[in-house]
């Protein structure tokens, strides 16, 4: 399995029959600059955690060019249709399902967050509710994207349920947990075999860089990864 971060909570994850970007936020993001066109090469499956514009904004251009899978909430599924998106390439799901995406499978699972697009004039449109993905693969580990969240007790059954091995974890403060609260997060709740934190350095507002996340994960026996901006790994 390969792994690029782009940046925020962006990633694009190849493997074998499938090249996934989860929360492609390609446009507009001030940690990438290298635009959306590459990022979307060969792409198979758009996958969304919310509709929060820092995590949908880009996901639009990357389905109208590569034809790919969107898998995301009914919301916003039928949100980003609306906006030209293919409805013949829409796999729908919410909290609890487990979608087929041929390669791989995608379960939705609770997340502590909210979900919306904001448009023009401060006007918010509701998209549903927030929820993290666990990525099944017939030859890879479990992968869990947790997308914005806080901690939560019920990581226990997440992981009861799906063991995942692979771990990409929001750190940055303010509108997720912090690092600290997230390794706890890590340690308490999971056994994986890797992490990869994200969601910050992207605003001034969040947490710029994920010490507090690595301080906290030292002596867990866990590998803390961490790609530069652009930057492919293999796990």
């Amino acid at each position: 399995m390969k792994l690029t971060w782009y940046g925020h909570s962006a990633f694009r994850i190849e493997t074998a029959g499938a090249n996934i970007l989860i929360d492609p936020y390609l446009v507009g993001n001030p940690s990438w600059t290298g635009g959306w066109e590459g990022p979307a090469e060969g792409v198979t499956h758009v996958l969304l955690t919310h509709g929060h514009n820092d995590h949908v904004s880009g996901a639009l251009e990357v389905l109208k060019k590569s034809g790919a899978m969107l898998v995301a909430n009914y919301e916003i599924c039928m949100y980003l249709v609306g906006k030209g998106a293919s409805g013949d390439k829409i796999n729908p799901g919410n909290i609890g399902g487990t979608l087929d995406c041929g390669a791989f499978t995608t379960t939705f699972v609770q997340a502590l967050h909210s979900s919306s697009f904001g448009g023009e004039g401060g006007q918010n449109t509701y998209l549903g509710n927030p929820g993290g993905l666990v990525l099944h693969f017939p030859e890879e580990k479990t992968l869990y994207h947790m997308g914005d969240t806080d901690i939560f007790s019920d990581m226990a059954l997440i992981n009861e349920l799906h063991e995942p091995k692979i771990g990409i974890v929001p750190v940055g403060d303010r509108f997720t947990m912090g690092g600290a609260v997230a390794a706890l997060a890590c340690r308490r709740f999971f056994r994986f075999d890797t992490v990869v934190p994200c969601h910050f350095g992207t605003f001034p507002i969040i947490d710029q860089t994920a010490e507090k996340f690595v301080a906290g994960m030292e002596g867990s026996g866990v590998n803390v990864a961490l790609p530069g901006i652009g930057q492919t790994i293999t796990l």
